[in-house]
């Protein structure tokens, strides 16, 4: 695959993940109905604030989709994802905790093997 390939690769996975934080951010509640209905509505602003990360996150891998970039991302999801670890048990909490600590483990899969393939 050409260096070109893996760029746009890279950018629409992060094209996605931006899409992602922006529907986090902008429709928490359609989100949490649709996901985790039993999350407390009073706890909302931090699926916000995990979507504004994640928007964030993945503006920049769109605008530099450079190996450290990528490979720094990845590392801020599996933070991400081994922060739900706590939490997946709980009735509260857990299936939030469930859904978000696998999307975020799968984003940092997918930006591991991206940064990899880019470096080769």
């Amino acid at each position: 695959m050409s260096e070109q390939r893996r760029r746009n690769a890279t950018r629409l996975g992060a094209a996605v993940g931006a899409a992602a934080g922006l529907a986090l951010l902008s429709r928490s509640e359609r989100v949490l109905d649709a996901v985790a209905p039993e999350f407390p509505r009073q706890r909302r602003w931090v699926v916000r604030v995990l979507g504004a990360r994640m928007l964030v996150q993945h503006a920049v891998v769109l605008v530099r989709p450079e190996p450290a970039v990528v490979t720094a991302g990845a590392a801020l999801d599996v933070l991400h994802a081994a922060s739900m670890l706590p939490f997946l048990a709980s009735a509260r909490y857990g299936r939030a905790a469930r859904v978000s600590g696998a999307v975020a483990f799968a984003s940092a899969a997918l930006a591991g093997a991206a940064a990899r393939s880019q470096r080769r």
